[in-house]
Parts: C-alpha cells; sequence; structure tokens
C-alpha cells in the first residue's frame, strides 16, 4: 500500500472512532428531561415567585405610576386567617376576570418570613392563585397599617380599590361580598 492510502486509511478509522465514541458518550449521558427529573438542573424560576417586602417596598407597591392608568386591587391576607382562606377562591376567580379588562391585583400575605418557600406557596398552588403575591416583612405591622388606611385596625381580610390616581375608592375589611367589589371594579375600569 502506498503512504497516502495508509494514512488516509488511519484518518478514517480515527474519524470513526471519535465518531463511536462520541456517540457512546451520548447514549450514557441522561437526556435534559431525565437530568431535571434527577436534580442535575435548577428548577426554572417560578412566574409567580413570591418576594419579601418592607415597608418602602409596600409604598412603591401602591404608588401609581402616571402613565398607569388601571384600578389597582390589594388585599391582604394571611394563610393562618379563616376567613382570608374561604375568601381567596373568590378573589382567584376575580383575577381571572378581571385581568384582561385591565385591573392591576396584587395579593399581600402577612405571614411570617419563614412561610415564604413552604406554607404560602403550597396554599397559592392549592388555590390556583396566578395574581402577583408578595409577603409583607415587618415585626410591627403597625406602620404599613397606618400607611395604608389611618382608619384600618389590622383586621384581616382587608381588601382596597385604587382608582387611576391612587385614591381608595373601595374598602372592605373582612371576607369580601364578590358582587360589590365588582361593581366597584366595573366601575373604575369604565373610567
Amino acid at each position: 500500500m502506498s503512504s497516502i492510502v495508509r494514512q488516509s486509511a488511519a484518518i478514517v478509522v480515527g474519524f470513526v472512532a471519535i465518531l463511536f465514541l462520541g456517540f457512546a458518550a451520548l447514549a450514557q449521558t441522561p437526556s435534559a428531561s431525565a437530568a431535571k427529573q434527577n436534580g442535575l438542573f435548577p428548577p426554572p424560576p417560578s412566574d409567580n415567585e413570591i418576594r419579601a417586602i418592607d415597608l418602602e417596598g409596600l409604598k412603591k407597591l401602591l404608588q401609581r405610576e402616571p402613565s398607569d392608568k388601571r384600578p389597582l386591587l390589594v388585599n391582604f391576607w394571611a394563610t393562618w386567617c379563616d376567613p382570608c382562606r374561604e375568601e381567596f377562591p373568590d378573589l382567584v376567580k376575580l383575577d381571572a376576570d378581571y385581568k384582561d379588562k385591565g385591573l392591576n391585583f396584587i395579593a399581600i400575605s402577612v405571614d411570617d418570613i419563614s412561610d415564604i418557600k413552604s406554607e404560602v406557596p403550597k396554599f397559592l398552588n392549592q388555590m390556583k392563585a396566578t395574581m402577583p403575591v408578595v409577603l409583607l416583612n415587618m415585626n410591627d405591622p403597625e406602620p404599613a397599617i397606618k400607611f395604608v388606611d389611618p382608619t384600618w385596625g389590622g383586621d384581616m381580610p382587608a381588601t382596597f380599590l385604587y382608582d387611576k390616581d391612587g385614591k381608595v375608592v373601595y374598602k372592605h375589611f373582612g371576607k369580601i361580598k364578590p358582587d360589590e367589589l365588582r361593581a366597584a371594579i366595573d366601575k373604575e375600569i369604565k373610567k
């Protein structure tokens, strides 16, 4: 055999060996879905991730951007509050019915910060809630309560509807009356 033929044969054999080793390695590597199941990749971030806020964060949430003309519905709740748990399905329905009609809605949990990764998301998943949720993390909630409404004694649940200018146009302490709240929302959306 000539040296050119031997070199060509060696190159072909080397190339085939590289291909074979590559396929063998791929066969031993778990698929992307298997890797996710085995915990090799971190789970994607949740669309409804709950973040903690303080008083300044609450103030920023309630501030109205001049360009944002949507009414803002705010509900204060907790997983340990029975009336809050009872009304939550109505809030989930309101969110589903109004999110595409121009309502901005945020649910503010007052649960303990230790529940931000356990009880709160567990409850939200059970409720199939998709609205944005934050956890108010304050040792003393009194300044937040007085900031939101000086007449509010901290009773829960508490629901506030703000107009496009940031003025409270509806408030309710205790379990909401869905028809009453819907009428208030409809009035603000039509403005």
